[in-house]
């Protein structure tokens, strides 16, 4: 057996630490197995033909697997006489059929393993195809704060680990367990048949490795739980630290990296180790009480015989050799199988454990969105009206229901996005923002400069609700935008992040990312629009050139002016620019502003930005400090004023 390592890592497994961290057992054990109910719940609602239909090819086969022994009893009795009488011709009569018979059934028994085999495998794939689907597809109706609070690589560990075990339930122990189960209650009545007294003895027997059982397995059960805990910790460092490694390298942080990870991984290995070392114990002291078992079974059954005890069955027989042979032969059948089923608790907790944490993801409430206002295509009529139409026009309206009279008005889309009075805190007594107004009017150029930590990227979070605000109401063209529905609010947006996401495709995918319905000549003009045409064309295949691993083969700037063209291409009336140009360099920039001037022709304009160059053209500048804006006005008007952002115009202080 592995030994474990005589100095444990730093921050390893701490008894004292893990009780506090999970709850107890009984708790646990619970828990683990209303998971698993989900889990076969779900496999057969997936299946409900199917997998009856698997269910009774195991029972049919482990039926078939436990007669063997009423054929032998009757082969033996046969035999018994055939040397008492001599009759040859008789015994063999007498014999081929239950030889014909038993290999009939054989053959019938490989026919039902085979359709069975085929069938788990089809329907374990089904079904993790199946769950992973609705995994993902919940997924995406998750808010914004969900993927805030959790680990990316412990999100990941849910379709690959968690995922997993329960591959190993569905494919390996489900049908290990029913078919252990039904030999041991098919073989546990057989032998009532054959002899009460014999079956007690096993009893006892099966006794003393039920309570092995259950002590050795408990331990391992609830370590097998912390175990799935503890890699979906680890996978989360370690996608942390591969999207890190430059920053590591930089700072020559491999030691503390390398001290960190055996922390995390020490954890694992004491958990893991614990759960192994006691699921490998249980095996071989359940096996060796079996082999003592048939051995007392042997010696019972050979006094029995010998001292004419008398015989108490169902079936009424004389209790003798033909009776012990075949029934030692049973007792070691079903103690083999009660091996069988204590060896399926391993891959059942785990599964269980999976379970319940894929179970946490499917339950996790998804974001609310309770708006009734959608965005439609519209027509602009002479006298000024909008009506609705099924055909894209280049024109957007709101359409707004309105339940008290049943009527529908519609608002045209104008971009005018106003805040007032808004508190906002990310957790609760601890606020990010306070009493902020902003009015944005349509085609208005609107720029927010403070420190990191400000509130400035809050507030456009907020516009588009990828948080709701705490106190105060915000207005999109005087619409309250708690009454728009969240995914129709935000096709009315474009935004380009500080932080640039492209995904494995084409250049030309990642720019269409921003409007799917895009021809290969709007995404060019967006892209000539942003100043990316330039580099994309010098590209090995231009805008055909595959892109991986978030656009690696890029410079940041690169990057950045693909996610601008992304936000052109989607030809929203609102944009929301964070920080859009703050990897690109001087002349870059002065060639984007080109294009994001042209751009932000006619749109209401949201600017994040520390440099100031890239604001000064604004119509309002709000200049915020700690969550409040303490100042607002034009470039010239904040430098007449010679406040904060007079001296952070002149270089007297630093944003930061």
């Amino acid at each position: 057996m592995l030994k474990a390592p005589d100095k444990k890592p730093e921050g390893g497994f701490d008894p004292a630490r893990m009780q506090k961290m999970h709850k107890s057992r009984g708790e646990m054990l619970k828990e683990n197995f209303g998971a698993i109910k989900w889990a076969l719940k779900k496999f057969f609602g997936y299946y409900p033909r199917l997998a009856p239909l698997a269910m009774f090819c195991i029972l049919f086969s482990a039926a078939i697997a436990a007669i063997p022994a009423v054929f032998i009893q009757r082969i033996l009795d046969v035999i018994q006489r055939w040397e008492t009488s001599g009759d040859w011709a008789a015994a063999k009569a007498e014999l081929l059929p239950y030889i014909f018979l038993l290999i009939g059934l054989y053959l019938v028994s490989i026919c039902s393993l085979t359709l069975e085999t085929q069938l788990m495998a089809v329907m374990t794939q089904g079904f993790l195809d199946k769950l992973r689907r609705e995994m993902f597809n919940g997924m995406q109706d998750l808010p914004i704060r969900y993927f805030d609070s959790h680990k990316h690589g412990d999100i990941m560990s849910f379709y690959t680990n968690d995922i997993d075990t329960l591959r190993q339930l569905i494919s390996g122990s489900l049908p290990s367990l029913v078919r252990s189960v039904a030999i041991v209650v098919a073989v546990f009545f057989i032998m009532l048949w054959f002899s009460l007294w014999m079956t007690l003895v096993l009893l006892l027997g099966v006794a003393a490795m039920f309570f092995v059982t259950k002590t050795i397995g408990g331990s391992s059960a609830k370590y097998f739980m912390s175990q799935q805990k503890a890699v979906g910790a680890m996978e989360g460092f370690a996608q942390e630290m591969m999207n890190g490694q430059k920053v590591v390298k930089v700072f020559c942080h491999e030691e503390q990296s390398i001290e960190d990870f055996d922390k995390v991984n020490g954890e694992l290995f004491d958990v893991s180790y614990k759960a192994n070392a006691f699921a490998s114990t249980l095996g071989p002291i359940i096996a060796n009480i079996g082999n003592v078992l048939y051995v007392g079974l042997a010696l019972a059954g050979g006094v029995f015989i010998l001292t004419g005890v008398p015989s108490v069955s169902i079936s009424g027989m004389f209790f003798d050799i033909t009776v012990l042979v075949p029934f030692l032969n049973m007792a070691r059948q079903f103690t083999g199988n009660v091996n069988q089923l204590s060896q399926q608790i391993n891959s059942i907790v785990m599964a269980g454990a999976g379970a319940q944490r894929i179970l946490s993801l499917v339950n996790e409430p998804p974001e609310v969105d309770d708006g009734y206002v959608t965005l439609v295509n519209a027509e602009l009529q002479p006298d000024g009206s909008v009506t609705e139409t099924e055909k894209h026009t280049g024109h957007w309206a709101w359409r707004h229901p309105h339940t008290a009279d049943g009527s529908v008005t519609y608002t045209p889309l104008r971009g005018d996005v106003r805040m007032v009075d808004v508190d906002f805190a990310y957790v609760e007594d601890k606020p990010v923002l306070h009493d902020i107004s902003v009015y944005a009017e349509p085609g208005q150029k609107v720029a927010f400069v403070g420190a990191t930590g400000a509130g400035k990227t809050t507030i456009t979070n907020l516009i588009n609700r990828f948080y709701d605000i705490a106190d105060g109401k915000i207005r999109y063209d005087g619409i309250n935008i708690n009454k728009i529905k969240k995914a129709d609010l935000r096709r009315s947006l474009g935004i380009v992040l500080q932080d640039t996401n492209l995904f494995t495709g084409t250049v030309l995918e990642n720019i269409r990312y921003g409007n799917l319905s895009a021809s290969r000549e709007d995404c060019v003009k967006a892209a000539k629009l942003a100043g990316a045409d330039d580099f994309i064309t010098r590209l090995p295949q231009g805008y055909d050139t595959e892109l991986q691993n978030n656009g690696a083969n890029l410079s940041q700037g690169q990057r950045q002016l693909l996610a601008i063209a992304r936000a052109a291409v989607a030809d929203p009336p609102v944009m929301i620019l964070d920080e859009a140009t703050s990897s690109i360099d001087t002349r870059t920039e002065a060639i984007v502003q080109r294009g994001m001037d042209k751009l932000m022709e006619g749109r209401t304009v949201f600017v994040i930005a520390h440099r100031l160059s890239t604001v000064m053209n604004s119509d309002v500048i709000m200049v915020l400090d700690h969550g409040r804006i303490i100042e607002r006005g034009s470039h010239e008007k904040l430098l007449a004023e010679k406040g904060t952002y007079y001296q952070l115009y002149t270089g007297a202080f630093e944003l930061e």
